[in-house]
């Protein structure tokens, strides 16, 4: 069953508009979450606000969002007011302007949704959108309000649908060039890079998402399965991990490659 949209609202260009939805691309549901609990009752326990120099309970009521500009100095904000800004792209997706995809370079990129059409009325107008995008090679460009702050977006024709992007600001992406500035120019000897090129041939693979499994997830179900079984308190004993042994000496890169090399062509000779 897919799950329920995120978001229902409307996909603008100039007089073309079409109802749309737009559902998370990614998901953590099947991710082991805990609940933290009394250990005496076996209860959950919840959290609450308590005033940091009274220690008393706060009231629902008396909540409020607040902005430090200098020390025990806040901006306060009603949720009214923060509701208020930027309201006229929440239920509306126009496309402002294009550029090539290429463009946007993927450090930009934040997080995807799908976007599609939510009733059959608007199939024609979406499908207009999406495939002059595509034969053009471009996305578009946008603005919305998602959890009460209003983000750029972009618009990327794929396949049947269009994945929408939520993009970073200038102020949160760093200058790569500060990080990768002390790195000099090494001219790498040319049998070296042979060396390298045939090893990156052989352990070229297809792309297929079986390839990574989170090891951490598997362990916890497997350890959560023995304690349903157990059905009695205690720990699970786990091994420690062992540190890997390190020979304090350099390696060779050539020499290393050479053996990787002949490692992989091994195990495809006895594969076939």
């Amino acid at each position: 069953m897919a799950p329920r949209p995120h978001w229902k609202g409307y996909l603008k260009l100039s007089l073309v508009t079409c109802p749309v939805q737009m559902t998370p691309a990614t998901s953590e549901n099947e991710k082991v979450r805990f609940r933290t609990l009394n250990r005496t009752t076996d209860n959950p326990v919840v959290s609450e606000y308590v005033d940091s120099v009274t220690g008393k309970k706060l009231a629902d009521a008396d909540e409020v969002k607040g902005y430090e500009i200098g020390e025990n100095e806040y901006v306060m904000l009603e949720d009214a007011e923060l509701e208020n800004v930027a309201l006229e792209s929440t239920k509306t997706i126009e496309i402002e302007k294009f550029v090539p995809r290429d463009a946007i370079e993927w450090v930009w990129l934040d997080t995807p949704y799908y976007l599609s059409v939510e009733e059959p009325v608007g199939h024609e107008a979406f499908s207009v959108i999406r495939d002059a995008m595509a034969a053009e090679g471009m996305v578009g460009v946008s603005r919305l309000v998602i959890s009460r702050r209003e983000r750029a977006v972009m618009l990327e024709p794929r396949g049947k649908g269009i994945v929408l992007w939520t993009l970073r600001y200038g102020d949160e992406v760093r200058d790569r060039s500060e990080y990768f500035a002390g790195i000099g120019e090494v001219e790498s000897e040319p049998d070296l890079e042979r060396l390298v090129d045939e090893f990156i041939k052989v352990e070229t693979k297809h792309w297929s998402p079986t390839m990574f499994a989170d090891p951490v997830q598997k362990k916890l179900l497997e350890m959560i399965e023995i304690r349903r079984k157990q059905q009695v308190p205690g720990r699970i004993r786990t091994k420690a991990v062992q540190p890997s042994p390190t020979s304090g000496k350099v390696v060779n890169i050539m020499d290393a490659l050479k053996k990787s090399i002949a490692e992989e062509s091994g195990k495809g000779k006895r594969a076939n």
